[in-house]
């Protein structure tokens, strides 16, 4: 009898967990250079393969997304208003974990000693990051400079700076809108390339994550063994510290559903919203068991169609559209993950920063795949954009399997409270 493997969220779990054990092992045994010179690299090696995917998977995604509109009438009614109130949540989404991490902000809950060790660790990174905000100063530059820096000067350019990813966006967005208003028939066999191209991308993201556990289970390791050195009480407050970023997290996605999205069916759907969530608590639990927007996907349209009495037309529509453009809980996380990093290691964010975290995530969710780890490659993008070093991912990743089944939960109830909102505008039409 063939032996059943385990899915791949508790391989991603055991590895969190052995690494953790082994990490504080190889304290207590003092074997931290075996850690570093042996586990280490594999975890590298997970990094620079998130590096790799990362604008092929936005460019393709975006292009694929935005050219496939038009066969659902996303310049018409009931396209545009999904799409805009689509915007509108993750924009909420996204001002709402950067009001709430700059409040309590969980990275500041280092010892000024352990952030200026993380600050020396990362010292060449930092160092160019004030550079470039010293250099912003002195020139002067508009306050909208970074609006002027989206628009790609070349975009080949771009695309081979992982730093540059607004300009990937913004050219992937117009490529997609270009092909949406070319005459019809005419641009099939490219709308097919960038379908079959993502399918491809979304197939190599499968064997990235295939090599998570293993990954993980490098990162946490040598993250233990290098942030505590031989004293244990440091790694301890590490957990200690992700403690308080988790319920950050958690707190914003709590007020994200039982305020905004409450708010919104309260006033645009005429939705007592404490039933309708009662009513769609069997869809949000695929959703955090599986983390997956994707995989939910059928389950949430039967349950719309058959229990909520959304029609067809709406959710062929608006829930397909939604898995690839409303991604609020995975934009929520990520500016919280951003700033908590930041502090962490000891680097000071602009204005101008918060505002590019804003767009960036805003905009790299609408090229999220909605698939579980694709959030990590995301937050990647946001990282790069603001100068922050990608490695301080690793302080996160004890707590992001757990973190990412609750975001793909909000994910998905966002999905269904805009089909909802849709439905009533479209009777009222």
């Amino acid at each position: 009898m063939e032996k059943k493997s385990l899915p791949l969220h508790t391989k991603i779990l055991l590895g969190m967990l052995l690494g953790t054990g082994v990490g504080f092992l190889a304290i207590l045994l003092n074997l931290g250079p075996i850690i570093t010179n042996w586990v280490k690299p594999l975890g590298s090696i997970f990094l620079n393969l998130l590096k790799l995917i990362a604008v092929p998977l936005v460019f393709v995604s975006l292009v694929s997304g935005v050219s496939n509109l038009k066969d659902t009438a996303s310049f018409k009614r009931m396209g545009l208003k999904t799409l805009l109130i689509y915007f509108t949540t993750t924009v909420l989404a996204v001002v709402l974990g950067l009001t709430t991490v700059n409040i309590i902000r969980p990275g500041k809950s280092f010892s000024p000693e352990k952030r200026e060790q993380l600050k020396a660790k990362f010292a060449e990174n930092v160092g160019k990051k004030a550079e470039a905000a010293k250099e912003t100063i002195d020139s002067k530059q508009s306050p909208l400079q970074f609006i002027v820096d989206i628009v790609p000067v070349n975009i080949f350019k771009s695309a081979s700076d992982n730093t540059q990813m607004l300009p990937v966006i913004f050219f992937a967005v117009l490529f997609g809108i270009a092909i949406v208003m070319s005459p019809h028939g005419q641009t099939e066999t490219l709308k097919n390339f960038f379908i079959e191209m993502n399918t491809v991308i979304l197939k190599i993201i499968d064997f990235i994550m295939e090599f998570a556990p293993y990954g993980v289970f490098a990162l946490l390791a040598s993250l233990i063994v290098d942030f505590a050195g031989d004293n244990i009480s440091d790694a301890i407050s590490l957990f200690s510290a992700l403690g308080i970023y988790s319920l950050n997290v958690l707190l914003a996605l709590a007020i994200m559903v039982y305020v905004v999205y409450g708010t919104i069916l309260k006033v645009l759907a005429k939705k007592n919203y404490m039933d309708f969530f009662r009513s769609i608590i069997p869809v949000q639990m695929l959703a955090f068991s599986t983390s997956s927007s994707a995989a939910t996907l059928p389950v949430t349209m039967e349950y719309c169609e058959k229990d909520l009495g959304i029609p067809h037309r709406v959710t062929s529509f608006v829930l397909p559209v939604g898995a690839t453009v409303n991604m609020d809980g995975t934009s929520l996380y990520q500016t919280v993950a951003t700033v908590f990093i930041a502090d962490a290691l000891g680097i000071d964010l602009t204005l101008s920063d918060q505002m590019t975290i804003v767009f960036t995530a805003v905009l790299a969710s609408v090229g999220s795949a909605a698939v579980p780890g694709a959030g990590m490659v995301m937050l990647v993008i946001v990282l790069n954009s603001i100068g922050v070093p990608i490695e301080g991912i690793t302080l996160i990743f004890a707590v992001d399997r757990i973190l990412d089944m609750f975001r793909t939960t909000v994910n998905v109830t966002g999905d269904i409270v805009v089909a909802t909102i849709i439905n009533e505008t479209e009777k009222e039409e």
